[in-house]
């Protein structure tokens, strides 16, 4: 497991290269973003939603509210990026993915 320090340094730039992404897409993607307290929240009109990507200390991952559904990822010194085990899936194309799944036919492009 990582340390906390190397935990948050690698969790600080995932957080803030998401959300350099998403507000970089707000426009064409048909969503909003906001950041409360290294909390990201993506906010949707129509269909109405809100998704959240929130860090978690304890067990060292980064946790997504999505589409009734929480996806945690841990960091992979591999992909250099938190990671879904599930799917393999690196943060980027799991929000890019859950987004395009909530607004049907409209895709973005986070990686």
């Amino acid at each position: 497991m990582l340390d906390e320090t190397t935990f948050r340094r690698h969790c600080d730039r995932a957080m803030e290269d998401l959300k350099k992404r998403l507000i970089e897409a707000e426009e064409e993607g048909g969503f909003e973003v906001e950041e409360q307290n290294g909390v990201l929240n993506i906010l949707f009109e129509e269909p109405p939603g809100k998704f959240v990507v929130t860090p978690n200390t304890p067990p060292r991952q980064i946790w997504i509210s999505a589409l009734s559904t929480s996806f945690k990822l841990d960091w992979s010194d591999t992909e250099k990026n938190f990671v879904f085990a599930k799917t393999g899936e690196t943060l980027p194309v799991v929000i890019e993915r859950v987004i395009k799944e909530h607004l049907g036919a409209r895709p973005i492009t986070l990686h």
